[in-house]
């Protein structure tokens, strides 16, 4: 994966709360720390997000977007 993004911050997801149009995702990236993100849920399904797999929090800005490779 190649992003312009500086702050590219990987974890494992922890939880994935999802609703009929968007979801919250919790990304667990060590030592006690959590950065959650709320993405649409039609965007956690294209990236196949389930516990336990590792993504991105990608932070641009003001928002934190998910990425996997």
């Amino acid at each position: 994966m190649k992003i312009s993004a500086r702050n590219c911050i990987k974890g494992t997801i922890k939880s994935i709360t999802k609703g009929p149009i968007m979801a919250e995702i919790v990304l667990d990236i060590g030592n006690g720390v959590q950065i959650t993100s709320v993405i649409t849920a039609h965007a956690t399904e294209n990236l196949g997000l389930k516990e336990g797999k590792e993504a991105y929090a990608v932070v641009k800005s003001s928002e934190v977007m998910i990425a996997v490779d």
